[in-house]
């Protein structure tokens, strides 16, 4: 069972506290009542699809006994115009530099992870488009890209 608890510091500003006592805080801007102290709860579960996706990725390219040297994920979404306005498409971009990797093996990898593994784009696929593109070594693929 995964657990935690969010505490209010006043205007719309939370921390919250996992069940393996890591901390987060959480807040709006102005425009919203906030103070701008922490991420929206909304960029927070972008970050959270990422965060997970790339944990499978390394994983199963280490399993593959391949060594990635770089990597990072940027993640954007479009919401609903209307509340309670979910996520309509997310998009991301997995950008990896290693030597041995290939296309093929991190494509596969990326797959697996959206396709099986990654429990959070699991649930968020049930209402929001999920799509990505990966760079390796520099290189884009597919080839033309609909995230900058």
């Amino acid at each position: 069972m995964f657990s935690g608890k969010v505490n209010w510091h006043g205007g719309m500003c939370f921390e919250g506290t996992s069940g393996s006592n890591h901390k987060i805080m959480m807040d709006t801007g102005k425009e919203m009542g906030g103070t701008d102290r922490g991420a929206r709860p909304t960029e927070i579960l972008l970050m959270s699809l990422a965060g997970c996706s790339g944990i499978d990725v390394v994983h199963i390219l280490e399993k593959m006994h391949l060594t990635i040297d770089e990597f990072a994920i940027s993640v954007e979404g479009d919401r609903a115009a209307t509340e309670p306005k979910f996520f309509t498409e997310i998009r991301l971009l997995y950008s990896l530099k290693g030597a041995a990797l290939t296309q093929e093996k991190v494509e596969r990898a990326i797959r697996l992870s959206q396709e099986k593994y990654c429990s959070i784009a699991n649930n968020l696929n049930k209402v929001s488009r999920i799509v990505f593109a990966y760079e390796l070594n520099g290189e884009r693929y597919p080839k033309e890209g609909w995230m900058a």
